[in-house]
């Protein structure tokens, strides 16, 4: 009893980022499938819910005045804005889950990645990058969600961040799921300070 901490280590935050179509989605049902005691941190977004989306489950919904508040009080991790709504990270999910001793995980855009730098420089930043533009381009197409215009954007953004790979942590190609999940569990258990 004299022990509150009783040999439980701290979590940590890993962040899963790089550019659309790269298959951050399907690595991170993989990692979560495999690691129980992983934890998926949940967005918060101004953008109404989509037909079966949950709130606090898929998203937190809030309203535009809500959003705006939580920034004015400095309560995300990273936030911006995207098609005239914001999507960002509220903070305090994700400590309570870090000093539960979780791995929390993070897939979020580049550019939030870069914010996570400065709000929780602790964090472990993995840049998850295409064998080649040319196989992106194949992905995105094979999705088949997205117009011709859509996809020339996502291209076109996709070589720019590229380009800013190199301010992350790790860049891990993901040529071979199976290739590219264990590369990433062998970093997260790199940065894994607790004794199991």
């Amino acid at each position: 009893m004299g022990n509150s901490n009783s040999g439980q280590s701290q979590g940590k935050l890993v962040v899963i980022t790089g550019p659309s179509g790269v298959g951050k989605g399907t690595i991170i049902k993989r990692l979560l499938a495999k690691h129980p005691h992983f934890f998926l941190s949940i967005s918060a977004t101004t953008r109404n819910p989509r037909q079966g989306e949950v709130n606090g489950k898929d998203y937190y919904f809030l309203s535009r005045q809500e959003f705006e508040t939580l920034i004015h009080q400095c309560q995300f991790l990273e936030w911006a804005e995207y098609n005239g709504n914001y999507y960002g990270t509220p903070c305090q999910p994700v400590k309570e889950q870090i000093a539960q001793g979780k791995t929390v995980i993070l897939e979020i855009e580049v550019q939030g990645a870069r914010q996570v730098k400065k709000t929780y420089p602790s964090a472990v930043r993995i840049f998850i990058m295409p064998p080649s533009l040319e196989e992106l381009e194949r992905r995105l197409r094979q999705r088949g969600t997205d117009s011709e215009d859509s996809i020339r954007k996502r291209l076109q953004q996709a070589q720019t961040e590229l380009a800013a790979s190199g301010e992350f942590d790790y860049q891990v190609v993901n040529a071979q799921l199976e290739d590219t999940i264990s590369q990433i569990e062998a970093i997260i258990l790199k940065h894994d300070h607790s004794s199991c």
